[in-house]
């Protein structure tokens, strides 16, 4: 049964309903399959050992989106190798692909979770009326547990970077 939320998010201001299992702040990350832009599989073990920023986003074609991953991508640079950071929407991987060229992102990983939507159900993040993922931010510790959570109120908005770097800094 797939769990609905009403009452978390919205954009531009209408209510949205989210599906799947929320997860939060002290949880054990769940794991997820989604695809790789090569179509390559990636899970959550992938990254294991390491703390692991994950944006979701819906879009990398939208602005706000865009302008989200370029900061993580900025922010890799202070981070060094014990953090990855992980950009997840459900865009195809050959658009990812092709927008991380055109903007120069190499430091952030894109995933796509379009075919199963196995990151949104497992997180609590896909919008039922869209089928995109809402724009939300989780960090992992390298113990595989949730040390920061931050569905985003308002879709348009972008999230709390002070409080995801912080997070993830104080988990190295």
């Amino acid at each position: 049964m797939t769990t609905e939320r009403t009452g978390i998010i919205t954009f531009k201001g209408n209510g949205l309903t989210l599906l799947g299992t929320p997860a939060g702040v002290g949880d054990k990350a769940p794991s997820f399959n989604v695809l790789a832009n090569d179509l390559s599989p990636r899970t959550l073990g992938d990254y294991k050992g390491k703390v692991v920023i994950i944006s979701a986003v819906p879009s990398l074609d939208t602005g706000v989106c865009d302008m989200e991953t370029r900061r993580f991508n900025q922010e890799a640079a202070n981070l060094g190798e014990d953090v990855k950071i992980l950009t997840v929407s459900c865009d195809l991987p050959f658009a990812q692909a092709r927008w991380c060229g055109a903007a120069g992102v190499q430091a952030v990983e894109t995933l796509s979770d379009h075919k199963d939507l196995s990151f949104g159900m497992a997180y609590g993040v896909v919008i039922k009326e869209l089928r995109l993922l809402t724009r939300a931010v989780f960090v992992v510790d390298r113990n595989g547990t949730i040390t920061h959570a931050q569905i985003v109120p308002e879709v348009t908005t972008e999230p709390d970077y002070a409080g995801a770097i912080a997070a993830a800094k104080k988990a190295i």
